[in-house]
């Protein structure tokens, strides 16, 4: 089965964090996370339609600027969510900018930009047109749900502590439609787009006796309508969908603990931060960080299919294997224990 969804971190582990999850067969991705982002094409850079900051220190923030040039004339609306702060920063960054040439672009980017806290959701739009100024207060909006909600999957957040408000993030495929090549050859069909409005029409739960048509041109020449649960049931599976979790900067508190395991509950790859080796916890309580160890026993406790550690602090250069082991090791020995 081929995922819907393909995650990967875009920095070595001692460099600025962040995770780029591109979708199969489409030009889309969303990003967790703004650092240092030059490791991403501009190709790449120009398929992100969300992007979710964990908080603004500068190596989850400087990347802004970067992505923003790029998007620059294009008829595109970014979204963008952080924590509580994010608008005052958000806009502080582009008032540091000069506008008064932006009527030269005839395609012009929006910005809409969210701010989460635990009870409400502040929303603000700024559109390049305007000179990035917003149009008023922000909106308030509830927090009782997924930050985002499509019919193929979702994106939950959790508020954590790290000194300051910090998101950690849940990517969650609902289920997964696994296109069976040799059925659809079997009814004499060939692939192609029609596969995809065929996804999007079974995530939406469209009514299953409705017509669906497949195109003469993957149809052998003539158009050729079907009943779309029959075809359905002919040439897709369906498997329970991906769960992918990231969570970086974060102590060791009860709380945060508790918001992490439940968030992540499940997480198929669980990415966590390693910022020490757990001989020198003391350091990372007081800079607010997790230790290797502990990462590998949240994601136990999570009950994550498998671990993936980044975010390592530079005192560690060299001793990459280290990290990763001590964070497998508790892994491991954490799930032995609870099976």
């Amino acid at each position: 089965m081929r995922p819907a969804y393909h995650p990967r971190l875009i920095n070595p582990p001692f460099e600025d964090p962040g995770l780029f999850i591109s979708f199969l067969l489409q030009r889309r991705a969303v990003l967790f996370d703004l650092g240092d982002v030059s490791a991403l094409s501009a190709r790449d850079i120009l398929k992100i339609t969300h992007v979710f900051v964990s908080h603004t220190h500068m190596d989850h923030f400087i990347g802004f600027d970067h992505v923003l040039r790029l998007m620059l004339g294009r008829q595109k609306t970014l979204h963008l969510f952080g924590p509580a702060g994010f608008l005052d920063n958000v806009a502080a960054r582009l008032g540091g900018y000069t506008w008064n040439l932006v009527d030269n672009y005839p395609r012009p980017l929006t910005l809409d930009v969210r701010e989460v806290h635990p009870d409400r959701v502040l929303r603000c739009v700024y559109r390049c047109r305007d000179a990035f100024r917003p149009q008023g207060p922000p909106e308030t909006l509830p927090a009782d749900g997924p930050l985002l909600r499509e019919p193929a999957f979702s994106v939950r957040a959790a508020v954590l502590d790290h000194g300051t408000p910090c998101l950690a993030f849940a990517f969650e495929e609902r289920f997964h439609v696994n296109i069976l090549k040799t059925r659809v050859l079997e009814l004499g069909l060939e692939t192609g787009p029609w596969l995809s409005r065929l996804k999007a029409a079974i995530f939406e739960g469209a009514d299953p006796d409705a017509d669906f048509e497949v195109p003469a041109r993957w149809a052998g020449g003539r158009a050729r309508r079907f009943r779309l649960g029959e075809l359905s049931e002919r040439v897709a599976g369906i498997t329970p969908g991906q769960k992918i979790a990231y969570v970086t900067d974060a102590g060791w508190t009860p709380a945060n603990r508790r918001r992490i395991v439940s968030l992540a509950r499940g997480a198929d790859t669980f990415f966590i931060e390693a910022a020490f080796a757990h001989r020198h916890r003391d350091i990372a309580a007081a800079k607010h960080h997790l230790t290797a160890r502990q990462a590998g026993w949240l994601a136990a406790e999570a009950g994550a299919k498998t671990v993936a550690v980044f975010h390592f602090s530079p005192r560690y250069t060299g001793q990459e294997e280290m990290l990763r082991q001590e964070a497998l090791e508790a892994f491991a020995e954490k799930r032995g224990r609870e099976a």
